[in-house]
């Protein structure tokens, strides 16, 4: 692209965090919306922050005006009112897409698939969701699909597992397997130690994407990759391999408390949307990255070890080496 300039929504988030990282190390300028751009220029100073909501269309065309890529990363935090605001969020994305011409960047996720789909994910996998949420994906790649066929607006879709990295923040990761900014004493994992679980370490799949718009003449106008990452199996070898990395052979594996959880859902909303999600997790869907190897020769991947310890740093649970 000849006008390297990325409006980045949700850059205060894991991915988009990752990604303005990506692009400004490939040359890009990056404008980045914020409600409160002030209380968070620091974390991403090369940008150019714009105060706005991603909900308010008018305010996101104008941020778009001139940028050759816009990478949608917003989504409502902590799972809540995911009917009222995902779709919604994206139409300002569309609208911006259509009046400036940059394609839309979006980070896919499993949620498009029921657990009768896999265990192993081709772009090509009929999408047949079994959740509310998974359903709102859907819908929400199918606007993007449409949009692309009648309008031309041009699409690209990087489908990931969960995240780690030092810029995650709202992540099972983060959240829940360890406690950000506090020494390790234990581990908790979320889902069935003996089944399978996706992740994608957050600066290799911002890098995947990078790489991807690089070659933006040889993408076609709706395009979809799935992003391997690391494939555990079984899924407790995560926690193994912190054990190992962080030097505590002995440290607790504790399992998260999915009973509780659905117990408490009738009265308790945000549990409510957690216990949706449980089904991922005991569960495993792999994501085939055949067409991602093809396009690029092979999937950014970083040494595991070196993954681990440093999203680990990063959240400040290991001493800074």
């Amino acid at each position: 692209m000849t006008d390297k300039t990325a409006l980045i929504l949700g850059a205060t988030g894991g991915s988009g965090m990752a990604v303005a990282q990506a692009l400004l190390a490939r040359g890009w300028k990056i404008r980045a919306l914020h409600r409160h751009p002030d209380d968070v220029r620091s974390q991403l100073p090369q940008a150019t922050w714009i105060k706005g909501d991603a909900l308010d269309s008018k305010t996101v065309v104008a941020a778009a005006e001139g940028a050759s890529l816009i990478f949608h990363g917003v989504n409502p935090p902590g799972y809540k009112n995911w009917p009222k605001l995902v779709l919604p969020m994206l139409e300002s994305t569309l609208a911006a897409a259509r009046a400036s011409g940059a394609r839309i960047v979006l980070p896919g996720t499993i949620y498009n698939y029921g657990v009768g789909d896999g265990p192993l994910l081709s772009e090509m996998t009929p999408q047949r969701p079994t959740t509310r949420k998974g359903a709102i994906r859907v819908e929400l790649e199918e606007r993007l699909r449409k949009a692309s066929e009648k309008d031309g607006v041009k699409v690209l879709i990087v489908r990931a597992g969960d995240f780690f990295g030092a810029e995650t923040k709202s992540s099972w990761f983060s959240q829940v397997m360890v406690k950000p900014g506090k020494p390790l004493r234990q581990l908790t994992y979320p889902g069935r130690a003996s089944v399978g679980h996706a992740w994608a370490y957050l600066p290799d799949f911002a890098e995947a994407i990078a790489q991807l718009v690089a070659m933006e003449s040889e993408l076609v106008p709706f395009d979809r990759y799935h992003f391997r990452g690391y494939w555990f199996e079984p899924g407790v070898r995560i926690a193994e391999e912190l054990r190992s990395v962080a030097g505590l052979p002995d440290l607790p594996i504790g399992s998260f408390p999915w009973w509780a959880i659905k117990a408490l859902s009738p009265v308790v909303p945000f549990f409510r949307e957690v216990s949706e999600i449980s089904v991922f997790w005991k569960n495993g869907l792999c994501l085939d990255n055949t067409k991602l190897v093809a396009r690029l020769g092979s999937e950014p991947h970083t040494p595991l070890p070196q993954a681990l310890r440093d999203t680990l740093e990063g959240l400040g649970c290991l001493p800074v080496r």
